[in-house]
Order: structure tokens, then sequence, then C-alpha cells
């Protein structure tokens, strides 16, 4: 069984629109969002063994965010092809994962496409198909490894937006 955590980044800032894409960070709101999906999945036993994040800034202060609630320390993989990446490429990536239990960090609109193809079933949540800033699909495959995964196999297990763990 493999169980992959793919979270959207947290709300970014937009203050200084000079910023380059690749180089925004979290606003307030999104840095809070981040840590509350921390200890969510921390209080449901979702702990990655390792995580593949995007090398924007956005997707790394996301994972910063998380990680403090987590015990135990996963090995964190940045992936310049999760950059903007379609579900192609997010698949590629995940293939080539190592833990039972992996986290993805990525941005739409490439994420919420991939979280669509790799359900059997979407879950009958409002958000799941905008995938807004933070949405979190917890999904599992009944695959000896990574690289036996494809699209429509996954099972549901939950799907969650920031709104809905903070306390």
């Amino acid at each position: 069984m493999k169980r992959l955590i793919l979270t959207r980044h947290a709300k970014s800032s937009w203050d200084d629109p000079a910023t380059p894409d690749h180089d925004r960070p979290l606003n307030e709101r999104g840095r809070a969002a981040a840590a509350e999906l921390g200890v969510w999945l921390a209080s449901r036993g979702d702990v990655p063994g390792e995580v593949l994040c995007s090398d924007a800034l956005r997707t790394r202060k996301t994972w910063s965010g998380v990680a403090p609630a987590l015990p135990g320390t996963p090995i964190l993989n940045l992936k310049p092809a999760l950059y903007h990446a379609g579900p192609d490429v997010m698949l590629a990536v995940l293939r080539n994962a190592t833990a039972d239990c992996v986290m993805m960090i990525g941005h739409n609109p490439g994420i919420a496409e991939f979280a669509a193809r790799l359900v059997a079933h979407a879950p009958l949540h409002d958000e799941f198909g905008r995938y807004p800033t933070g949405a979190t699909l917890v999904v599992d495959f009944n695959a000896e490894s990574w690289a036996d995964v494809a699209f429509g196999q996954g099972a549901v297990v939950d799907f969650v937006v920031p709104s809905e763990v903070i306390a």
C-alpha cells in the first residue's frame, strides 16, 4: 500500500507585483494554513517519509510550515520539474518516490488535474475541482511500488481545504 498526500501550496503573497512568480512568499494566511495543515496531518498519523516539492519559494515555505508539527524528519526532495507541472510530469516524478507515504507539494492548474486523474472516484467536495491554495488530498494506492501507480487507481482517504483545518 502506498499513500500520497497531495498539497497545493498555501496562499501566496502578491504584495510586491515586481516579485517573480517563482519567488513569491506565503502571506500571513498561507503561513497559518500550512501550520494547521501540519497539525491536521499529524493528528491523523499521515506522516510522509518523503516530500516531493516544487522548488518555488511558496511550495518550500508551505513545507516549512507543515513540517514542525510532524514527527521525524522526512526526506525533502526539491523538484524543479514540479514547478507548474502538468499531470504527466507529476506522475513521472511520483513514480520515482521511495517512501510508502509521500507528500507532493505543487501548483495549479496541474495539481487539480493530477488529483482528478489519479483517483478512481472523486471526493464529494465542492472545492475538489478547483483545488484552492492549501487544498490537500490523501489518497491510497494498492501498489507494491510507486512505479506501478497509474491514473484512475487511487482510493480517496480524505480531501480538505484550509478553512476546514484551521482551529
